[in-house]
């Protein structure tokens, strides 16, 4: 059977390879078209010429940056909006467009907590995409974006409750202190992804974002976990699916 088309959506670079990076290497190996559209950071900028060599090393094509300013780094995008803060139509237009253009069967994005940690940039990239993919596959919005296209099926990238505690025991034995995290109950998470075999690719794309990774933040501080814990925490990969389409027949009222 055909891997289907996969197009991600995420706020921040480095963000498509820590939550998705398995994933888009595993389609891309089976000979799926895959691309990532980021909501913040120029690409101008060192950070966009990292997510370009990670795109590279998961065989995601070239970036494709919204340009929208990082809610806590105005210096991401001199001169444009911050991403929450932009217009919601034109957010989701521009979005729509990269939809249509690419015409993904199925597309992956944060959930509504914006994951574990609930950055307002995670949260709004969420939201504005399940706008987009709904306005995709209607011709009269958005008419200058393109043909029409109806992905089949929306995932949302995030982690079940049974797994918080498995993650604050990684950090206890990392020497680090217990986080509160935004999980999912279990039995909302669809789909539960083993990536291990594509984890070397996923790993090398996370390194990628040497700013991230020298700066302390997420992809520094699973580097400076031992690599055992690294393995645990990025061989899986959990979603949670949200249909687009339907064959289910047609009803007189809402309480069939």
């Amino acid at each position: 059977m055909p891997v289907p088309s996969l197009l991600a959506v995420y706020a921040h670079p480095d963000d498509e390879s820590l939550s998705s990076g398995g994933v888009l290497a595993r389609h891309a190996a089976a000979g799926a078209r895959t691309a990532v559209v980021t909501a913040t950071w120029a690409e101008d900028t060192g950070r966009g010429a990292e997510l370009a060599e990670a795109l590279r090393i998961l065989g995601a094509g070239r970036p494709r940056m919204l340009g929208y300013a990082d809610a806590r780094v105005p210096q991401s995008a001199p001169g444009r909006a911050r991403w929450c803060d932009a217009p919601l139509d034109e957010a989701v237009g521009a979005l729509v467009a990269h939809l249509r253009e690419f015409r993904p069967e199925i597309v992956v994005t944060h959930d509504a907590y914006g994951g574990v940690t609930g950055h307002p940039d995670h949260v709004h990239t969420h939201r504005v995409t399940v706008l987009a993919v709904q306005a995709s596959g209607l011709g009269r919005l958005y008419p200058d974006a393109g043909a029409p296209w109806q992905p089949s099926a929306l995932y949302q990238a995030t982690h079940p409750q049974s797994a918080e505690r498995t993650l604050n025991g990684h950090l206890a034995r990392a020497g680090r202190a217990a986080q509160a995290m935004y999980t999912l109950p279990d039995e909302q998470v669809t789909a539960t992804v083993d990536v291990s075999p594509w984890l070397d690719q996923k790993w090398a794309a996370v390194l990628a974002h040497r700013s991230q990774v020298e700066g302390g933040s997420a992809p520094g501080l699973i580097a400076a976990f031992p690599s055992d814990i690294r393995e645990r925490l990025l061989s899986t990969e959990y979603y949670a699916r949200h249909d687009l389409t339907t064959t289910a027949p047609r009803q007189s009222d809402l309480t069939a």
